[in-house]
């Protein structure tokens, strides 16, 4: 009895191992099959350069042109209204009035918990003037806490 039980032992490991070895090369080639698909999706699609900047046949912007400022703030200005608080700060147009990076004038960053409103970096959470949001005021007497007015 003791050779049977090996034999019927190897006889078993030897069918998980065909059985392992026959999955492997079935995802192997699906895999195969699954790139070859994605690569002529690739290849078909168009590639366009969002740095091109004039469309040379119709003379007009390219909608998928970055805007480059730093030789031409003019770019910055005609995006905004006439009194626009866009600004050039390293090489993009920015609304100083209201980027947590670029508060009130460029590279001036505010602190972690404060937000840019009007170009000035605040608490949400405590400043009476703009309470729980840029401009909103708390009534004469009242405090801000928490981002609501008179709370508690």
């Amino acid at each position: 009895m003791g050779l049977k039980n090996i034999v019927l032992a190897i006889f078993l490991i030897a069918i998980t191992i065909i059985i392992l070895i026959s999955t492997v090369s079935v995802s192997d080639s699906e895999t195969e099959t699954h790139m070859q698909t994605q690569t002529l999706v690739t290849k078909e699609l168009p590639r366009v350069s969002r740095f091109l900047a004039q469309n040379e046949k119709k003379g007009h912007r390219n909608p998928n042109a970055a805007d480059h400022c730093n030789k031409n703030e003019e770019i910055c200005k005609s995006q905004g209204s006439s009194n626009s608080t866009m600004a050039c700060c390293s090489n993009k147009c920015v609304d100083v009035a209201y980027d947590n990076d670029n508060c009130g004038a460029c590279n001036n960053q505010c602190k972690f918990t404060q937000t840019c409103c009007g170009g000035e970096c605040v608490y949400l959470a405590y400043d009476k003037r703009h309470c729980g949001e840029c401009y909103h005021r708390c009534l004469v007497g009242d405090v801000c806490v928490y981002g609501l007015c008179n709370y508690a």
